[in-house]
């Protein structure tokens, strides 16, 4: 059966549901598929990764205190978080992926590893 490829246009033959003509081809398409489709949405990515790095570098046992200029001289934006969790306290938690912090008092953190009860 002739069909034409997706990713290139050109012509091949095969099984009735093959798509791409070439692995080259198919690795092309996915990547394309797959990646960040704008600048604005990977500058946000790379921005909660480097959150959570200099939250995981500061806190290697899974829980720690430091003070929040040490996060800011590490370059952490405080804006930019991938969800805040709420304890039965009421207390917030932000967490940029497996690691948060929370607010105590003057200017300091507790930064924490998230746990399996932690939806």
């Amino acid at each position: 059966m002739k069909k034409n490829c997706i990713e290139c246009g050109d012509e091949f033959t095969g099984r009735a549901d093959k798509k791409f003509c070439t692995t080259d081809c198919r690795s092309s398409y996915n990547n394309r598929l797959n990646s960040d489709s704008t600048n604005f949405m990977r500058n946000i990515n790379n921005i909660l990764r480097k959150n959570r790095r200099i939250l995981a570098e500061l806190n290697p046992d899974g829980k720690a205190k430091v003070h929040r200029d040490k996060l800011l001289d590490r370059g952490f934006k405080f804006s930019y978080f991938t969800n805040i969790y709420q304890t039965k306290q009421g207390k917030n938690y932000h967490f940029c992926y497996d690691q948060g912090y929370m607010d105590i008092d003057h200017g300091y953190l507790i930064l924490v590893r998230r746990q399996s009860y932690v939806e």
